[in-house]
């Protein structure tokens, strides 16, 4: 299984290479590459399965006696692997019909540099999701911020360049918090295993949680290192939907959530401070998206309080709910499915249209029902309304919530804020939908040209996913039980 899963990280680093020496097909070429990487999860997990489905972690790089690289493989990994993987595959297949000069807002046939960053980054993130230490996290942290960069930047615009150095130095602020719990978890226990987690006294635990926490804030742009992601909304938006949906955000959650499964016993400071500073984020996060008119930045500031949702959860596994931890874990891979066909939505709104203003955006549904449709799909999955996804993902952890509420009573009130927010951007989205969907088609809407083949098969998948992810998620994560 180990080299099952070292390929698979390796492919996409390969993929790359090629695609940087080729000057034709290589849109292609880099798509082959993505749907052989996302075969490598499956057949990770297929193997892992078959095994007995029991966590196993495998030490591949070693000095000393001390790992410094490895592959930790149970349900959380091999299922979040998947997703991250999965979905870089079908950006790359959506691009190769955005990227194009028949794309009305940005008529631009794609470069080599584009697939090429899109697929270390796809390595890159799964490298970090097996890793089985902080010191390889930290390796395949730094990688996702260059290729964060390098993608925020494609378009080499100044507005574009701006904002992929602002996401670059606020991530990598963050990972001085990564560094730091590295170098105090080797300091403490001679290893940078994050299973040693579990065997520190809570003085060390707390310090080291806590600098993984402020990497996760960083990455995952909660308060107060939140102000990057909307910025970034200069990227392509293939960019945007992988990057802010599917995989950069969700490192931070990622590498929280997995100190946090493996920590043991945990200090209550630390669930405390992150449940308390995610509702803080949660309500600016709503705040920010109900004056914007440009669908993807309300995508953006909608990403944050999503990831407020699973930061909460993630808190409230560290104030002992297991329940929490299962939602939390749900959210990543399930919001990762929702957002990316938002985003994609808007990709392809722009790309018929030359616009992604919602207030020139009418009777989408009557001359691009696929669109309409994944609008409604996405927005739906994105409020939580059953049988779509965001449901399955928001009711075991509001039920996690008020069950923590009987031990501590202050996580009462801020669930039924929480659940304030949640109801609130339901109506939001529903006017929206109102707003874009339904309706005579405005003047851009009526000139829209058809969307490709590939975006639209794209999108089909990924509504389909807005319904089946769920329940995928509650059997894998079942298996761990």
């Amino acid at each position: 299984m180990e080299r099952l899963a070292l390929i698979t990280i390796i492919l996409p680093f390969v993929g790359a290479f090629i695609v940087g020496l080729n000057k034709k097909h290589f849109a292609q070429i880099a798509t082959v590459f993505a749907a052989l990487a996302t075969l490598g999860t499956m057949l990770v997990a297929g193997q892992w399965f078959a095994d007995g489905h029991q966590s196993v972690t495998y030490d591949i790089v070693a000095f000393d006696k001390t790992a410094i690289f490895g592959v930790t493989l149970d349900a959380v990994s091999t299922l979040i692997a998947f997703a991250v993987v999965a979905l870089g595959f079908l950006i790359c297949l959506y691009s190769c019909g955005y990227l194009t000069d028949k794309n009305r807002e940005h008529p631009h046939n794609g470069l080599p540099r584009f697939y090429a960053f899109l697929l270390i980054f796809i390595g890159a993130m799964a490298g970090l999701v097996y890793s089985s230490t902080l010191a390889g996290q930290l390796l395949f942290f730094e990688i996702t911020g260059g290729c964060s960069w390098a993608l925020i930047s494609y378009y080499q615009t100044p507005k574009a360049q701006a904002a992929a150095m602002k996401a670059l130095i606020i991530t990598h602020v963050g990972a001085i918090g990564l560094y730091i719990a590295a170098a105090y978890l080797f300091s403490q226990s001679g290893t940078f295993s994050i299973t040693a987690l579990e065997h520190l006294d809570p003085s060390a635990k707390t310090i080291v949680l806590f600098g993984v926490m402020f990497a996760a804030w960083g990455k995952s742009a909660q308060l107060p290192m939140q102000i990057w992601l909307p910025n970034a909304m200069e990227a392509p938006t293939p960019v945007s939907a992988y990057l802010h949906a599917a995989s950069m955000v969700k490192v931070g959650v990622y590498i929280f959530a997995r100190s946090v499964m493996s920590a043991g016993e945990i200090p209550h400071i630390v669930g405390e401070v992150g449940i308390i500073m995610a509702m803080i984020t949660l309500i600016y996060g709503f705040l920010m998206y109900l004056p914007q008119t440009d669908l993807k930045r309300l995508l953006a500031y909608s990403t944050i309080t999503q990831l407020s949702y699973i930061f909460i959860g993630i808190s409230l596994a560290a104030l002992g709910s297991k329940l929490a931890f299962v939602a939390a874990i749900s959210y990543i891979f399930n919001h990762a499915f929702a957002k990316s066909l938002f985003f994609l939505v808007a990709g392809s709104l722009s790309y018929a249209t030359g616009t992604r203003s919602m207030p020139l955006l009418q009777g989408i549904m009557r001359t691009m029902p696929v669109v309409g449709a994944g609008f409604g799909v996405a927005a739906l999955a994105i409020a939580g309304v059953p049988p779509f996804n965001g449901f399955f993902s928001k009711y075991p952890l509001f039920a996690a919530g008020f069950e923590l509420g009987h031990e501590y009573g202050w996580i009462t009130w801020l669930m039924v804020l929480a659940l304030i927010e949640s109801t609130a951007t339901f109506v939001w989205l529903l006017y929206k939908f109102g707003q874009c969907v339904i309706g005579k088609p405005s003047e851009a809407v009526a000139k829209a040209q058809p969307i490709t083949l590939s975006m639209s098969v794209v999108l089909v998948v990924l509504m389909v996913m807005s319904v089946c992810s769920s329940f995928i998620a509650a059997y894998w994560l079942g298996l761990a039980g």
